[in-house]
């Protein structure tokens, strides 16, 4: 994944942008509570999946900055810090064709980011739902093997 993602930022001036047909990049947020035993998920509206919040640069190249945002827009949730220094995850998938927009992928960068467990949820129009889900229960859910990855790095730390 890592060096699919490099091969494309190194080929595209425009991989932040929505605007690349090919593919961009996205920043998500893995958030867990500080015990590290529950993720904050969100029941993705478009593709009816539980996922960890994340979205489009818009042309930010600052991913971190990216994740922390759409964290924030996406569970109301103010007080958001990544942790650590470095990238948690990386993913590469496919986003089927919707109306006018081609299939592209989706280049995601992930960071750790943590939250307090008692902060009150705001659901965005992106999102079903949102729920705190024990590691776990994650797999219950309808996910897919890139979640179950960050569960298992999280588990590791």
């Amino acid at each position: 994944m890592r060096a699919r993602i490099l091969e494309f930022v190194r080929g595209y001036e425009d991989c932040f942008e929505r605007s690349q047909k090919a593919g961009h990049v996205t920043g998500s947020a893995w958030v867990v509570d500080s015990k590290r035993s529950r993720a904050l998920l969100t029941h993705h509206a478009k593709l009816n999946k539980w996922l960890q919040p994340g979205g489009h640069c818009d042309g930010d190249g600052d991913v971190a900055r990216v994740a922390l945002r759409e964290a924030q827009e996406e569970t109301g949730i103010q007080h958001l810090r990544v942790r650590g220094d470095a990238i948690f995850d990386v993913d590469a998938h496919e986003i089927p064709a919707r109306g006018e927009e081609p299939a592209h992928v989706h280049y995601d960068i992930r960071y750790l980011i943590e939250a307090p467990a008692d902060a009150p949820l705001v659901l965005s129009d992106e999102s079903h739902e949102l729920a705190w889900v024990t590691l776990d229960d994650v797999e219950k859910l309808n996910t897919d093997a890139s979640v179950l990855r960050m569960v298992a790095r999280t588990r590791a730390l």
